[in-house]
């Protein structure tokens, strides 16, 4: 598999001058493939190769007064610059098509000269690795790189990004083998909150870090000294590095508790199941600022990445399971509860349940069963898996299978007549194939 190591890079002042210049070549080149690209369609709805477009506005473009200048850049780096664009239409097409997952991807848009963060890329032909450490651009020079690490793997890839503190970093790709951790026994569901960042079905809680909370003093101290600067003047040009450098402190520390904590949970389980939350739906209600700061979708993300190179697995259970309307003794469904409720009793048994802990326990066993079911096992206690039909039974479809109740399968079976609500004979499979 292809992974990403990104190191800090610190280019001398002219070096700073060159890779500005190669940034906006870059732009230029992507832009002006991006307008050919559109014009031919509106004209006789044609498709511009990429062999002609790259010969169009870069080779010929150099031989005219207007850009003249793209000869002082790399050509590799603004051959990344058209795949990128070609990267671009691809994803249109293929989310549009539905071959792609995840929100719809528009049509690709011009790059703009006031983004703050720039990045190019160099493919083989345009970066070497010196054995002194240093990176070797084509027609920027060595560079300085601060190692961290050893590369796993001869890079086929670096892209150089400016972020919009003015930090430089250079991103290699490498190709890794995966590296399988010992398994273990433990599997663990998580309930992910904002009072606590996630209980866990042991019954570990994990403290919400609270990055931005805890920084926006210094948040609104940095704003507020940029707001007072003259739009356009230098000062306020430094102010705004200031304010972005806070930010970056604030994300790269979200980031990386993000990818600690991550690795600790898959070290220690060889199944992690949490909720499928809607996010992005969250993020429009009054608690936004509180859901953006604690990063649930990235931490899923790194989950899932980190879980696919080291051998474990991580299950998503539905957002509509009733997690904290179920008792995860005797899986009665005991109805809504305002947030309020921090601990509630169970009608159907009477135990009393703390209400992350006892949704986390709800998540694990509904996981444990969706994983179980997942190769075609039986949906439904006692069902077995029907057969196919034989040639001397009538009709396209097997004869009804004989079907096992509950306490015959070693299920208990709830008895609680008006207590047990429609529904709950599912949830009760899943708590107790998961052994919860």
């Amino acid at each position: 598999m292809h992974l990403r190591y990104s190191f800090r890079i610190e280019p001398t002042a002219v070096q700073r001058l060159a890779l500005a210049r190669t940034f906006g070549c870059a732009r230029v080149v992507f832009n002006d493939a991006l307008a050919a690209r559109k014009a031919a369609w509106q004209a006789d709805r044609s498709k511009i190769p990429t062999g002609v477009l790259a010969r169009r506005v870069i080779t010929e473009a150099k031989r005219t007064p207007e850009r003249a200048w793209l000869a002082e850049v790399s050509v590799d780096a603004l051959q990344s610059a058209l795949r990128d664009l070609d990267a671009a239409y691809a994803n249109f097409f293929a989310s549009v098509s539905g071959k792609r997952r995840g929100r719809r991807v528009g049509l690709p848009v011009f790059k703009a000269k006031k983004e703050t963060r720039q990045s190019v890329r160099f493919s083989e032909n345009g970066f070497r690795l010196w054995e002194n450490g240093r990176l070797n651009l084509a027609k920027i020079g060595d560079v300085r790189v601060r190692w961290s690490r050893p590369l796993p793997s001869s890079p086929s890839s670096v892209t150089v990004v400016k972020d919009g503190a003015g930090r430089y970093y250079a991103s290699f790709v490498v190709d890794v083998d995966p590296q399988e951790l010992p398994p273990v026994d433990a599997e663990v569901g998580i309930d992910l909150g904002l009072t606590h960042y996630a209980v866990l079905s042991d019954g570990h809680v994990i403290d919400n870090p609270r990055f931005l909370r805890r920084a926006e003093r210094r948040l609104r101290k940095a704003q507020q000294t940029l707001s007072r600067k003259a739009k356009g003047s230098k000062n306020r040009a430094k102010a705004r590095i200031k304010v972005a450098r806070a930010h970056a402190r604030v994300a790269d520390a979200r980031r990386d508790w993000c990818h600690q904590t991550a690795s600790r949970l898959l070290r220690d389980n060889q199944a992690v199941y949490l909720e499928d939350l809607a996010v992005s739906a969250l993020a429009r209600t009054r608690l936004a600022k509180s859901v953006h700061d604690a990063a649930w979708g990235m931490f899923r993300r790194v989950l899932e990445e980190k879980a696919a190179r080291c051998g474990r697995h991580v299950g998503a259970v539905a957002r509509w399971l009733p997690s904290s309307q179920t008792c995860s003794v005797c899986w009665v469904v005991d109805g809504r509860k305002p947030l309020h409720v921090r601990t509630w009793r169970c009608e159907g048994c009477g135990t009393e349940h703390d209400r992350d802990l006892n949704a986390s326990r709800v998540i694990l066993a509904a996981g444990q069963a969706e994983r179980l079911n997942a190769p075609g096992g039986p949906v439904r206690p006692g069902v077995e898996i029907p057969r196919q039909a034989r040639p001397d039974e009538r009709g396209t479809h097997p004869k009804a299978q004989p079907v096992t109740t509950g306490s015959q399968a070693g299920i208990p079976v709830l008895q609680g007549g008006e207590d047990v609500k429609r529904g709950t004979p599912h949830v009760l499979l899943r708590g107790r194939s998961g052994g919860a």
